[in-house]
């Protein structure tokens, strides 16, 4: 293992209406409709000039609610079997990092209110990345095991298996 170390601050933070992990959607997918608020530090308000022409955003964030261990091997939500964690959309991971691509509804001053959230109330906010077809989804690509079950992820639930 490397003993390199980063050290990253919050730039913000992810109002939501899920309380806990426990019965929130597993991806924005899962819960298109459902609305929450990106609240960037002020110092970071101007870094939000020209995103408005985008229609959705990748946020990354800490994933805080999920125990600070980590095992290489998961149950996902979406399968019985255990998995590599790299395989995974799995909150515990070696570093608790969390990404989803939201919708942006609208930007006004520091708040970006955006549809499809699908993370916990209180989330820290790392960063925010324009979504850019073009970019980030490529003409072919292969799911993997998430093949037999891609159908269930819009109606897929958290459970408690990661607390």
């Amino acid at each position: 293992m490397t003993s390199d170390r980063f050290d990253y601050e919050a730039i913000g933070v992810i109002r939501t209406p899920f309380e806990s992990p426990e019965g929130m959607p597993i991806q924005p997918v899962g819960n298109d409709a459902t609305e929450g608020i990106v609240e960037v530090e002020e110092a970071y308000e101007d870094g939000l000039k020209d995103l408005n022409g985008f229609t959705h955003c990748i946020l990354l964030y800490h994933f805080h609610e999920s125990p600070n261990r980590s095992s290489l091997h998961v149950v996902p939500f979406l399968d019985e079997k255990k998995r590599g964690v790299f395989a995974t959309r799995a909150p515990q991971r070696p570093n608790r990092i969390g990404i989803s691509i939201v919708e942006i509804d609208t930007i006004a001053g520091q708040k970006v209110v955006v549809d499809g959230i699908d993370v916990v109330d209180g989330t820290p906010l790392l960063d925010i990345k324009p979504f850019v077809p073009e970019f980030d989804v490529p003409e072919s690509a292969d799911t993997g095991w998430l093949d037999a079950s891609i159908s269930t992820v819009r109606s897929k639930r958290a459970d408690g298996r990661f607390r």
